[in-house]
């Protein structure tokens, strides 16, 4: 099963809708958002999507009820634990170590694949491209515990 992650979009509709495309050509059967979406209206794209999706709240998502009522439900506050063919996938904005077999965050807008007391860490950067100039999300394969960071541009 392939799940595509995203994080950190910060409001950039074409770089959402980018991911969109991208992750809806990669045939991925579940999308996680680490966080960051910051207005209600930057949900618009992730209807496209075609696959569920789910996400939790960043830092800096400050209208959190209009998130929650446009997702309808699907943001959620961290960590939030999703089992995959038999894998826990916990998803979160910060970094905390939890138990599970592949830990999925953003907030520092640096993607990173590590594997750590026998976990996958995977951080796919931001979609935005605001700091870093580079927008990216990543890829994980649950079955073989295989991940990629895919660049946007």
């Amino acid at each position: 099963m392939l799940i595509g992650l995203i994080s950190d979009t910060h409001d950039n509709l074409p770089l959402i809708e980018k991911a969109v495309n991208f992750l809806n050509q990669k045939e991925v059967e579940l999308v996680l958002h680490a966080g960051d979406f910051i207005a209600p209206f930057s949900l618009k794209p992730l209807g496209k999507l075609r696959c569920p999706w789910w996400g939790v709240f960043g830092n800096n998502d400050g209208e959190k009820e209009g998130l929650r009522k446009n997702s309808e439900g699907r943001i959620q506050a961290a960590p939030l634990e999703i089992s995959k063919e038999g894998r826990k996938i916990v998803l979160m904005h910060e970094f905390q170590d939890r138990e599970g077999d592949i830990l999925v965050f953003g907030h520092t807008h640096h993607p990173e694949i590590r594997r750590e007391k026998g976990k996958l860490l995977v951080n796919p950067g931001e979609v935005c491209g605001y700091l870093s100039g580079r927008p990216t999300l990543a890829v994980v394969d649950i079955s073989n515990l295989r991940a990629e960071i895919i660049a946007l541009s």
